[in-house]
């Protein structure tokens, strides 16, 4: 038995020298991923985690922009965690990919347990030995590949995400901004109404007009209290949809501040057509492809037998001899050539270069018709601007001054306020509806906010 006990001292030697030559061989400059290269995480923070607060606070209690607005956004948003985690998962198993298959150890012990002199371990012979699969075709480095092509594709997929919620923030934003310049509106409108109830009363008083004028004006400053109370209402569930695009559990926000006004101009039809490209909806689409492709090549591959190889040390007992032992042994492809994942993989190629035309061309009818929207929008938020409030003014002043002096009645002063204040409403709708528009052409041309022209930045 001491003869034993040599024998596997000396197997153990010699196994951890072979597991060292195989962990060398693994961790070699040639590996794509080395395994003793560590992952930045914290620097794919910083590339995906969006633009940072620019206050450092966030949620802000006074005043918020847009900038801080999308920072917020982007923070919190639970489906960006989300993202961020599985790109991290995609990138550990693209190191894992280019990891060798571990060595297997095996004993043997034969010629003992039968008959006779076999009937115990006098003339045993027992095997110690190393067996490794070889990977061929290279399969090893086309599934890192393909792993690092799936990363890929979930970074892809987390810019999707991020330009659909900064979106979704500044629409929201918008939203807030509008509702606030219409209560603007309507609290001037409620001032308005309520001294043409006081001039109404006090002519009335004077004999100079009949009562129903200062009837007629009570009604109408009680419409527009309604409304101005309706328009609060709406700001407050504004606020409340915007304080959850920004990941906030109540608006500590007072209100929103930006340069709600006209761009001087849009783009071209053309000109955009142009930058549909860079939306990671249409530009995540060569990853796509490259990653069917090598999924196929992948699959090919794998038509080919892998051998393992065995190497080791056999004891014979009986006259304590050790000698070594070396073997080969590969599968035959008799019955699974992987014909049918190569079929699949071949199918899903074709499926995707077809997925790929098909989101072009969905993108580009997603953007006539953004545009379409863009430019009515614009136009008439530019007719009410420069032609219509002016006009609407005047005509307002002009009936207002002249019913002080009896020149006109007060349906006429009525008729110029509703026509001018609704007016003016009417250009805060189109204006939001114009800035909502540019929102979805920056996202459908992969620009984000920064497309968003004069409004908070």
């Amino acid at each position: 038995m001491m003869g034993l006990k040599s024998f596997l001292s000396f197997f153990v030697a010699f196994a951890l020298i072979i597991t060292a030559s195989f962990r060398a061989t693994a961790e070699s400059p040639g590996q794509t991923f080395p395994a003793n290269q560590s992952v930045s995480l914290d620097q794919q923070d910083k590339d995906y985690r969006g633009p940072q607060s620019p206050s450092g606070k966030e949620e802000p209690n006074g005043v918020l922009t847009l900038k801080q607005a999308l920072a917020l956004a982007v923070l919190k948003n639970p489906d960006l965690a989300s993202y961020s985690w599985e790109i991290r998962a995609r990138e550990a198993r693209a190191l894992q990919a280019g990891v060798y298959p571990n060595p297997e150890m095996g004993l043997e012990i034969e010629n003992w347990g039968g008959n006779k002199d076999y009937r115990r371990l006098d003339a045993a012979e027992t095997t110690l030995a190393i067996r490794q699969l070889i990977e061929l075709g290279g399969k090893r480095p086309k599934k890192v590949q393909l792993a690092t092509l799936e990363r890929d594709l979930a970074r892809w997929d987390y810019e999707t995400k991020r330009l659909d919620v900064l979106s979704e923030a500044t629409k929201a934003f918008v939203n807030v901004a509008a509702e606030q310049e219409r209560l603007t509106v309507l609290e001037e409108l409620y001032r308005l109404a309520e001294q043409s109830r006081n001039i109404a009363a006090a002519r009335v008083q004077a004999g100079k007009v009949s009562p129903i004028d200062e009837t007629k004006s009570s009604a109408e400053l009680a419409k527009t209290r309604i409304e101005m109370e309706r328009a609060k209402r709406s700001l407050q569930a504004a606020r409340k949809q915007l304080s959850l695009a920004c990941g906030l559990p109540s608006p500590s926000f007072q209100k929103v501040e930006g340069a709600f006004d006209l761009a001087s101009s849009i783009p071209s039809v053309d000109d955009l057509a142009v930058l549909v490209y860079r939306n990671p909806d249409l530009a995540r689409w060569p990853s796509e492809i490259e990653q069917r492709k090598a999924s196929l090549n992948l699959e090919r591959a794998s038509r080919i037998p892998d051998p393992s190889i065995s190497v080791g040390v056999r004891r014979f007992n009986e006259n304590e001899v050790t000698a070594l032992v070396a073997g080969i042994s590969f599968p035959l492809p008799l019955f699974n050539r992987n014909s049918g994942a190569i079929a699949e993989a071949e199918y899903r190629l074709i499926k995707a270069e077809e997925e790929h035309r098909a989101a072009r061309r969905k993108i580009q009818a997603a953007l006539a018709e953004t545009y379409q929207a863009l430019s009515s929008a614009f136009t008439e938020a530019r007719i009410l601007k420069d032609e219509v409030l002016p006009a609407l003014q005047s005509a307002y002043e002009a009936a207002q001054e002249g019913y002080r002096y009896g020149k006109f009645g007060y349906l006429d002063v009525l008729d110029a306020q509703r026509n001018f204040f609704e007016s003016k409403i009417r250009y805060v709708e189109s204006l939001a509806a114009f800035r909502k528009a540019y929102s979805d052409v920056d996202r459908l041309t992969g620009a984000g906010p920064k497309g968003y022209g004069s409004l908070g930045e």
